[in-house]
């Protein structure tokens, strides 16, 4: 890893993570450093709720946008949502990413999706998962783990239910062989 630090990487759980909400889980790490990190949960879909769900609390029409899945982003602030998406447009409190993909937090980007006018490429997700100084450095000298660079395509090629599987494949491992515990010698 050229970085200490994770932002515009991704995290996977390892089978047998102790915290059954990240339990095959794949985060897209959108912020790391001394401070802390906050990433996005892109492996798990909240059945039943849709985009067009979200444009309705919000009053927006959704024009031609796809009913797209919303993905569970996280733990923290459930009811919070996010778009992680392409660098071709950029709003409010756009956030780049490591120079791989941006992150957006407020209804401008939902109403540019909705018009048209937004990201050309885009995953919404509510909740997040955050980590407090030190915390996740912590987390990643113990078994649980495993940060990848992963290709972008992770996050708009692959269905969210096969991205875990799909993310250990691109860093060559066979995720059937990975074991849920450790051995004793």
């Amino acid at each position: 890893m050229d970085s200490p630090y994770l932002t515009g990487r991704f995290l996977l759980a390892m089978p047998g993570m102790r915290d059954p909400r990240f339990a095959r889980a794949v985060i897209a790490m959108c912020a790391h450093d001394a401070g802390g990190a906050l990433g996005v949960g892109i492996g798990v879909t909240i059945g039943g709720l849709g985009l067009h769900d979200l444009f309705a609390q919000f009053d927006i029409a959704p024009g031609d946008a796809p009913n797209a899945p919303v993905h569970f982003g996280g733990p923290v602030e459930p009811r919070r949502g996010f778009v992680l998406h392409s660098a071709d447009w950029g709003g409010q409190d756009t956030l780049d990413v490591a120079g791989r993909w941006s992150l957006s937090g407020t209804i401008d980007v939902l109403r540019a999706i909705a018009l048209g006018k937004g990201p050309s490429r885009w995953v919404v997700a509510l909740g997040y998962a955050g980590w407090d100084a030190g915390q996740l450095d912590g987390e990643l000298a113990q078994p649980g783990w495993v940060p990848v660079k992963g290709a972008t395509s992770l996050l708009y090629d692959i269905p969210a239910d096969a991205r875990w599987a799909a993310a250990f494949v691109a860093e060559g491992i066979d995720p059937r062989l990975l074991a849920s515990d450790g051995g004793r010698a």
